[in-house]
């Protein structure tokens, strides 16, 4: 038995976190409409929230990643020098 999870795509998840924020209408509610579970939809919602939040449109994950890739490039620059 092999249980297959659905992938949304960005676009996806951005819209449905924009109709929660726009429309103020509750999680449970929008969740239910659009067949996406609440818990699901409430992380896209405040990573939709950081994302406009932030000067450059970049929540803070996506700072998190950045910084460690420039971390681990810089590591091997060090190391060739």
């Amino acid at each position: 038995m092999s249980s297959s999870r659905k992938k949304y795509t960005p676009d996806y998840r951005q819209e449905a976190a924009r109709l929660v924020i726009e429309s103020g209408r509750l999680i449970v509610h929008v969740a239910k409409e659009i067949g996406v579970s609440a818990t699901i939809l409430g992380r896209w919602v405040n990573l939709e929230r950081e994302r406009q939040g932030s000067d450059d449109g970049r929540s803070d994950a996506d700072i998190r990643v950045g910084n460690a890739r420039l971390r681990r490039e810089l590591a091997e620059v060090k190391m060739v020098n």
